[in-house]
């Protein structure tokens, strides 16, 4: 789920991120389905930090022409 929330929120070379509360509104769509019931009211109950945390990793635009030219 992290990694499903990750992909979401983050800019690539091939894509833009969406927003914080759009990802969260997606894994919570999925709930019981794509996702189990529990890890994502785990998940739920915890969205601000995931957003704390996202924020302080943010990728640069430099490093996206880093990655770009690998």
């Amino acid at each position: 789920m992290a990694d499903v929330y990750d992909a979401l929120i983050s800019r690539r070379i091939y894509k833009q991120a969406i927003p914080h509360e759009e990802a969260v509104a997606i894994i919570r769509d999925y709930k019981g389905g794509h996702f189990d019931p529990d890890l994502t009211d785990a998940f739920l109950a915890s969205v601000e930090e995931f957003r704390v945390i996202a924020d302080g990793l943010q990728d640069s635009d430099e490093d996206l022409v880093r990655a770009a030219f690998k």
